[in-house]
């Protein structure tokens, strides 16, 4: 992607992806950010027992990789980001195995879907943070059996939210509203831009319970 924006860490602390995401990582080089990446411990994921919106999980789950990060991450200005897609009331994560990958491409096919990214900025210096999230909606066109396979077998699905990637160029995906491409990769450019200027505005103290 060409013309990322990009903006200043608001606190000078050094910048760190709280995140293991290659896409995201590349993103923020191609924008030009200097940072370190430091992902969250994989139970930073875990799931909840009740019910939440696609909007309200990828809050919490950047927000669950922010605190996790901070623990054990003095003295920096985290990113942590999730994303999801939602499809008929039906959240859709990264797949598990193919099989997994090849029942979110039906359910896709042919229909409309959300994207949502959860993005939290956290100052560890400061104990201050912001959680946002961005959507952008997309249509699939019906997939044929042969496009479905193809792209099955050539694994691309693989850790990716909903089975697909956006930047993988395939002409059977669209752009209804919100044209951010970055959003539907992983990580809402734009958006980073924005939030990292209006930081020092917009952040609340962190409670000293999620420390």
């Amino acid at each position: 992607m060409k013309d990322l924006p990009r903006a200043k860490i608001p606190t000078g602390e050094p910048f760190v992806l709280a995140s293991g995401s290659p896409r995201r990582a590349e993103l923020l080089r191609q924008a030009g950010y200097e940072f370190e990446v430091c992902p969250a411990a994989d139970f930073a994921e875990c799931p909840v027992d009740f019910p939440e919106t696609a909007s309200e999980m990828v809050a919490r789950l950047a927000f669950q990789k922010a605190v996790e990060v901070a623990r054990r991450r003095k003295g920096c200005f985290l990113l942590a980001a999730d994303t999801l897609a939602d499809c008929q009331g039906k959240i859709l994560g990264k797949p598990t195995d193919r099989q997994h990958a090849e029942d979110m491409l039906r359910l896709l096919s042919g229909s409309e879907h959300d994207v949502y990214t959860g993005v939290c900025l956290w100052s560890t210096g400061t104990d201050r943070c912001y959680l946002d999230v961005v959507r952008s909606r997309l249509k699939m066109d019906s997939l044929s059996e042969e496009t479905i396979e193809q792209y099955l077998a050539g694994g691309r699905w693989e850790g990716k939210a909903g089975g697909f990637g956006y930047q993988d160029g395939n002409d059977w995906i669209h752009v209804v509203e919100n044209d951010s491409e970055s959003n539907i990769v992983g990580l809402p450019m734009e958006r980073l831009a924005e939030l990292l200027e209006k930081f020092d505005s917009l952040a609340d103290k962190v409670y000293k319970s999620v420390r």
